[in-house]
This record gives C-alpha cells, structure tokens and sequence, in this order.
C-alpha cells in the first residue's frame, strides 16, 4: 500500500474511525504543513485547500472496502494499527494535529485555515460567511491581479497536479492550451478528461490543438540533448511551417484572454517542443507580448 494511503487511514484512526469529508480535508491540509516533503499538494478551492489526489485515494480505498463513503463524510472498515506503522515525524504530527484541531467541527477548521493561509481561501464560497472584513481583504490580497499579457509555458513534469494547478492559478492564467499530440498520461490528473476537468473547477479554460504536437513514435530514443535537438529541428521545418493557422488562432486567444500557457510534459524547456513553438507564435505579425516558462 502507498504510504501516502496509511497516513489517512492512521488519521482515521486517531478519529475513531469517521471523519467528515471537508473535515479530512483540513486535517491532511495542516498535517501537510508539517512535512518537508509534504504526502499531499492542495489548491484553493470553494471550501479551502483541497486535494484532488487525496480524493483520488479516497475513492480507491472505497472502491478497496477499506473505507466507507455517505455524501458528507469517510468512515474506516480497517482494524491495523497504521499509526505503529508510521515514520515517528509523522506519526508524532498526526498526534500533534489531533491535539490542536481534534475538537475543531468543520467550519472552525475551515476558518484557522483561511486565516492561517489565505492563499487557499481565495477561491472559497464561505469566506463571506465567517472571516471579518480585515480577514477577507487579506485573503482578497492573495488574489491575482495583473493582467499584463504574457504567453507562459508548462510542463508537468515532477510535480503534482495541486501545484501545477497552483502555477496557473498564480500566474492568473486564464486559458490552458494542451499542445500534446497525444493529451493522454500516466501521470494522475494530466490526461485530457481529467485536465479539462479539474481546469475547469478552478476557472481556467482548456482547449486542446494536437496538430501542433509530436507523435509519440518520433519522441523514441531521446537520451541526450543533442538527440533533443535533432528532433526539434525537423519539428520546426516539418510542423511549424504548416501549423501557422492554428498558431494564429492561439495568438489571437492569448490578445483576447491576456494570460494562456502552452503545456506539454517536460519540466526542461530546452527538452519540449513548446519552446520551439512559442518561439514560432513569437514570430507572427502582431506579436509584440513576453514569453515565460514557469
């Protein structure tokens, strides 16, 4: 069993076996604060942070039997001792977390966090409700303001969908333009059902132009830059030069939309097509905007 999977079932545990679903939210959230290299990444969302990966896990375990789901809460059908099992950081966390917050109801949890990081509240549907006005403006100044139009760049490579999603969001991107031939991955999160998906939930757009991809075939025996650069330069002489309507249709998304990024897979710029086509839109009439990789 992952690792990542024995936290929240041990977390059940301390929590007598049953814990409401927002609850669970925030305690993984706060847990994860603790960690240097944190079991879950969270993104803002309309009750605060959320993880759609320990979601995913959830669901599994349910689908396992080890969990049982009604509409608002998880409850544990495990009798391990998964606390025993546990790095003694860890384990030592989750005794800390249930010590602080285990007499915090769903709501109270919901407001230490917006206060304590408001980063996670802006997108929240409850905030209004219970933060004063001072706790609302700070969370108001966690919100992306500039509008400047830039044309940015992402791979998601290495990284969890939560920060990926959290890059975006960040970088007030407002249209995510898939340039993958083929927008399917092993990866969770990153195929294109799932992106349009969780794109969506957090009010980005998705829009998906394969024709300016590469095929899978042609990315075989890529072990060393130099075969990189073979590859991206009949990228640029076979697809750029016959791609220039849909490259034109992206430029005119970003003048409309301000803020879009191009991605793809790979976390090195110099090892990605997304480059080369950037650069390509870069050339076209009426480009006069900056490019950024995050």
């Amino acid at each position: 069993m992952f690792y990542r999977r024995k936290v929240i079932l041990a977390l059940f545990q301390l929590f007598d076996g049953q814990l409401e679903k927002i609850r669970l939210q925030k305690l993984l959230f706060l847990f994860s604060q603790c960690q240097l290299k944190a079991e879950y990444d969270f993104i803002p969302y309309k009750y605060g942070c959320y993880s759609y990966s320990a979601n995913a896990d959830l669901t599994t375990m349910v689908k396992k039997g080890m969990l049982t789901e009604t509409e608002s809460s998880f409850s544990s059908n495990e009798k391990t001792d998964y606390l025993k099992g546990l790095k003694a950081s860890d384990k030592k966390s989750l005794l800390e977390i249930k010590a602080l917050y285990g007499k915090m109801n769903s709501n109270a949890l919901m407001k230490h966090t917006y206060i304590n990081y408001p980063f996670f509240a802006i997108n929240s549907v409850k905030a209004n409700a219970i933060l004063t006005k001072e706790e609302l403006e700070k969370v108001y100044s966690y919100k992306p303001k500039t509008t400047k139009t830039i044309l940015f760049t992402i791979g998601y490579e290495g990284i969890s969908l939560e920060e990926y999603l959290n890059r975006l969001l960040k970088n007030n991107v407002k249209i995510l333009v898939d340039v993958r031939n083929n927008p399917q991955s092993m990866k969770y999160g990153f195929s294109k059902n799932q992106l349009v998906k969780y794109c969506e939930s957090i009010g980005i757009k998705y829009v998906h132009f394969p024709e300016v991809g590469i095929q899978s075939e042609q990315r075989q025996q890529l072990n060393a830059q130099v075969d990189y650069d073979k590859l991206f330069e009949a990228y640029k002489k076979e697809n750029l030069e016959k791609t220039k309507s849909t490259q034109t249709v992206i430029l005119n998304l970003l003048k409309e939309h301000k803020r879009i990024a191009l991605t793809c897979f790979e976390a090195n710029i110099c090892q990605c097509h997304r480059k080369y086509l950037a650069e390509s839109i870069e050339s076209l009439p009426g480009f006069e905007y900056e490019i950024k990789h995050i």
